[in-house]
């Protein structure tokens, strides 16, 4: 069975990194599980399309079962941005237009993967992405500008979030997009004080893909290191597929002794 192949494949990856570590630290395999994993479902806007979170929760929990099964632990699902845009490359993996519909799905499929206890077997940690106002990209063109009043990002944009937060996700994912021309991964005010703060996240805050390293072609920082950073001060724990924090390393040792120091 692939499942099983895969998940032996996995743990041989597991048993030689801890071996080598010194201080035999686990690795987190994670992946994109958008509508299912072996067992496929209708994609998200279809699923939107039911007005039924219940379904969705249903999907995600055989989900949920078939990844952990194989070995992975993280789950980059759901997409939970607003999209009123049809010219974007990326509507079908959100759940719809409307905020309150956004919301409940974000919070049944969270349920879903998690459960009551994401340690339980058969259950991964969802990620909540992508933070924030992804959807609203400019024409609809990828990883482009958001401008976005006040009111309408915390009126339509935010609800979906807060809500598969509030339903306890263990992750979230930094969009590649700026912000009011700050991009989302090195906004503090955005990490800091609407994720952290007023949402009350407390979990794992991961860019996505090669984010880090990108506010460098958004202008917004000079090199990897000034990216690692800025970064960091906005709280981003993981750096997904680049070397700006490994790179860096001393740079981060630095910051979280001074965080744990405060």
């Amino acid at each position: 069975m692939k499942v099983a192949r895969i998940a032996r494949a996995l743990m041989q990856i597991q048993d030689a990194y801890i071996n080598r570590h010194p201080h035999h630290i686990p690795l987190l395999f994670m992946m994109d599980v958008i509508h299912g994993y072996r067992t496929i479902f209708p994609a998200p806007i279809a699923q939107g399309a039911s007005f039924d979170p219940e379904i969705s929760k249903r999907a995600a929990s055989v989900a949920a079962r078939e990844t952990s099964a194989a070995g992975i632990h993280v789950v980059f699902s759901p997409m939970v941005d607003l999209v009123r845009d049809p010219r974007w490359g990326r509507v079908m993996e959100s759940t719809g237009e409307d905020p309150y519909l956004n919301s409940r799905f974000a919070a049944a499929q969270i349920h879903g993967f998690q459960g009551d206890d994401m340690k339980e077997d058969g259950k991964v940690c969802g990620c909540i992405k992508h933070f924030a106002g992804y959807g609203g990209a400019e024409a609809g063109r990828e990883y482009n500008t958001v401008q976005v009043s006040e009111h309408t990002f915390r009126e339509y944009y935010l609800p979906s979030y807060e809500a598969g937060i509030k339903a306890g996700a263990g992750m979230v994912m930094t969009s590649f997009n700026t912000v009011n021309d700050i991009p989302a991964t090195i906004n503090q005010k955005l990490m800091r004080q609407m994720l952290r703060e007023e949402m009350g996240f407390d979990g794992v805050l991961i860019s996505d893909y090669a984010a880090i390293l990108e506010t460098v072609a958004h202008g917004a920082s000079s090199d990897k290191k000034d990216a690692a950073h800025k970064a960091l001060l906005a709280g981003v724990d993981i750096d997904m597929m680049t070397g700006c924090y490994a790179q860096h390393h001393k740079l981060k040792i630095r910051y979280y002794t001074f965080i744990l120091s405060c």
